[in-house]
């Protein structure tokens, strides 16, 4: 295992450990608008993150959900989620994960997506495939969106926004053999790629949700655009990701919900 590697999923277990560790535990909740909060944990979950880049990779820049971005003097940056499924997490809901990813000259090239839960931890380098506690990754051969379990989530302007999914969810509810909400995106893509979703959507997500998720279900075969079946990047409004085979009927569904 390449060192950058290890040192990416060793991280990615030391936080999901601390997690495990404060999880069902009295912890001070703040509040960064209406129904989207932030935890102790996630603090303490990103704080260990930051200090072990910092300190065995000092010149590379750091972009992280709940801190301000630092710069890096070389052309590598890590992105992290340091808990995914902050909502679920503060209920007790054991769905959540930790999120990794980094970037060389704005190209994802190292993955890691752990869910200490389940002791699941998907990982990929550019290149070289996907894989789920060692073993090869490859997303599902479903190729009927009417035959397809799907996953979906909802943005946290849900009650103030026209742009909320709402639309989308319904129209598609009635295309899909089934859509599940589980509330932590990066384990969704995850899903796609271990072949246990067949396609997943969402609007209004951040680089720290997608940025290691995204390269994992690449590296496992799978499909990723916008809604509009366009190119995709990390500041994209939405992001579409499928298996492959039933990518063109997904779009061909939010086409419908975008011409009404």
């Amino acid at each position: 295992m390449p060192p950058v590697k290890k040192f990416a999923v060793n991280l990615a277990w030391e936080a999901g450990a601390l997690l495990m560790e404060k999880l069902n535990k009295l912890l001070d909740i703040q509040y960064k608008g209406d129904i989207n909060l932030v935890t102790e944990a996630d603090k303490m979950s990103e704080k260990l993150i930051i200090k072990a880049i910092k300190r065995n990779y000092p010149d590379h820049g750091i972009l992280s959900e709940e801190s301000p971005a630092i710069s890096g003097e070389s052309k590598m940056r890590w992105i992290i989620d340091p808990l995914d499924g902050t909502t679920n997490y503060a209920h007790g809901y054991p769905v959540f994960c930790v999120s990794i990813a980094l970037e060389k000259d704005g190209a994802i090239i190292l993955g890691v997506v752990y869910d200490p839960t389940r002791q699941d931890t998907f990982v990929a380098v550019r290149g070289e495939g996907a894989q789920l506690n060692g073993k090869k990754l490859a997303v599902s051969e479903t190729s009927d969106l009417n035959y397809s379990l799907l996953a979906t989530g909802f943005p946290y302007d849900i009650r103030e926004s026209e742009e909320n999914n709402l639309n989308h969810f319904q129209t598609m509810a009635k295309k899909a053999q089934a859509i599940r909400r589980a509330g932590a995106a990066a384990l969704d893509i995850a899903y796609v790629a271990a072949g246990r979703f067949d396609g997943f959507w969402e609007l209004k997500l951040k680089p720290w949700d997608t940025a290691a998720a995204s390269l994992i279900l690449e590296e496992a075969g799978g499909k990723v655009t916008d809604l509009g079946g366009r190119p995709w990047n990390l500041l994209s409004p939405n992001v579409l990701i499928s298996n492959g085979r039933i990518h063109e009927q997904m779009v061909a569904v939010f086409r419908k919900v975008i011409t009404g």
